[in-house]
């Protein structure tokens, strides 16, 4: 589902402070209890604080905002060119169980007169990733994002990725991976630039 123009800024903003870990840490105790196993023993008694501090790392995304990502860095360009990023890594954890997916992402977009650092193409795509997601919302998150900071004619974003929510249970289907694609602009007008767009990331 399409999240309507700074509502996802207002999550961010809203969710600001840092996760308390020593809760989190006490919480996956009583879930380790819970599934039947002892926190005491040698190899789980670190494991409450570790979790936590991987679950505040793995959802950092939710404590940034585009605009600090990107830190001012666009660049005059007096060309309006495509421009595509490619084979960007992610790593995310899907809102229905918890569980990763990862993949890659590959993005284009048009510039009109500035374009972005391409590091902070690949941040940005990790700031989104860095949350509870659907690949679906992510791929338009991005999109919105990129369109909205650059000023871009168009944008265009592939995701391929792989869910472990569907590889290791469910319906376990190992070789399964999910695309997804978001236009906007000239890039959902034009069939001609769309076509050059996916042509070139495939």
């Amino acid at each position: 589902m399409k999240r309507q123009k700074g509502e996802v800024e207002a999550l961010t903003a809203a969710k600001g402070k840092e996760p308390d870990q020593k809760r989190i840490a006490s919480l996956v105790k009583e879930l380790l209890l819970e599934l039947g196993e002892d926190p005491g023993r040698e190899g789980l008694k670190k494991t409450p604080e570790r979790v936590a501090k991987s679950l505040t790392y793995l959802t950092r995304g939710y404590r940034q905002n585009v605009k600090a990502v990107v830190n001012g860095a666009y660049f005059a360009s007096g060309t309006n060119h495509m421009v595509i990023l490619k084979d960007i890594e992610l790593y995310s954890m899907c809102e229905h169980h918890m569980l990763p997916f990862f993949g890659k992402a590959a993005i284009g977009y048009i510039s009109r007169g500035k374009v972005l650092g391409v590091s902070k193409i690949a941040r940005i795509v990790d700031m989104f990733a860095r949350r509870l997601q659907i690949q679906e919302r992510m791929t338009e998150e991005i999109a919105q994002a990129i369109m909205e900071e650059s000023g871009a004619e168009g944008v265009g974003v592939v995701i391929k990725a792989k869910h472990l929510c569907m590889m290791m249970r469910g319906v376990e289907k190992q070789n399964s991976e999910m695309v997804t694609s978001a236009v906007l602009g000239s890039f959902r007008s034009d069939a001609k630039v769309r076509e050059e767009f996916l042509s070139l990331v495939k």
